[in-house]
């Protein structure tokens, strides 16, 4: 490996973290959501068969947990046939690097994150004067510099196939960043959601901390376009997913998914978008 991979300047441990942190959960028997301090990855795949993906790749250096749980799940020496980015955010590529570099396995993401994964393009800072609690208010601090993932990183199929996931396909879901991704099974109706909602209040510490579980929109001191979230949630309602695992709070399923989702489709701009913050006031323009 002869490229020089690196963060953004500005990558750095962020001192967050939650009850649920080191808490790994079988959804189903090949799906396996695992919290790393206040952000979910995800291990796709049967561990009988010791084939599987991962999705995303947590918070700032937490490659050494990814790799432990990997291996816990999978058995020792495994790794993943592809990583696959829901999107680019610190909080979902923070141990991508080492990653990479251990396991030399490809990486894909929507072809819309590219530039912030191939250090051309840096994201909008966050904005800690949306409304919100102390995470939104502590949200400068969270890194928002490309990063360089070089060769390593391809476009997703345009297709709508997942690279080794045949029975997935990905859905395009901006709003939270311009390409953002979610992943969905027909067959049982999964869904990894990534950040297009959640399930935790995420600009609340306190609500962070004790994972208390209530749907919502996507975190708004990171999402830049709210009529894009909208038409994006509303895009996955329309799917009735069963189970969905997103990138911030704990899994749902069954009919609480299916009535949250409803509720947060019919009253999306009181339940996610917030009162105020300077991307609120660029949409709406």
């Amino acid at each position: 490996m002869d490229e020089n991979l690196t963060y953004g300047e500005d990558y750095k441990y962020i001192p967050a973290t939650s009850i649920e942190s080191g808490v790994g959960t079988e959804v189903l028997p090949d799906l396996y959501s695992y919290t790393i301090q206040i952000v979910n990855i995800v291990l796709v795949g049967h561990p009988d068969k010791k084939e599987f993906v991962l999705v995303d790749a947590g918070m700032p250096y937490s490659a050494e947990k990814i790799m432990t749980e990997t291996e816990r799940r999978f058995g020792e020496g495994s790794r993943p046939k592809a990583i696959i980015l829901t999107h680019g955010h610190f909080d979902h590529v923070g141990g991508i690097i080492e990653l990479i570099k251990k396991w030399e396995v490809p990486v894909y993401a929507h072809e819309f994150e590219l530039p912030f994964l191939t250090g051309e393009m840096d994201y909008p800072e966050p904005d800690p004067s949306v409304e919100g609690g102390m995470v939104s208010k502590m949200s400068p601090m969270f890194p928002n510099e490309a990063i360089d993932l070089g060769s390593h990183v391809k476009p997703l199929p345009e297709d709508g196939s997942v690279p080794h996931l045949p029975d997935f396909r990905w859905i395009h879901t901006p709003g939270h960043a311009p390409g953002h991704v979610s992943l969905f099974r027909e067959k049982d109706k999964a869904l990894i959601a990534g950040d297009a909602f959640v399930t935790v209040k995420q600009e609340y510490l306190y609500k962070v901390i004790t994972q208390e579980q209530e749907i919502s929109g996507p975190p708004r001191y990171l999402t830049t376009d709210w009529t894009a979230a909208r038409e994006s949630v509303e895009k996955l309602e329309a799917l009735k997913p069963t189970v969905a695992i997103t990138g911030h709070g704990l899994p749902m399923t069954g009919e609480l998914l299916t009535d949250s989702l409803h509720k947060l489709v019919q009253e999306f701009d009181s339940i996610a978008v917030p009162d105020f913050g300077k991307y609120v006031d660029e949409t709406s323009e």
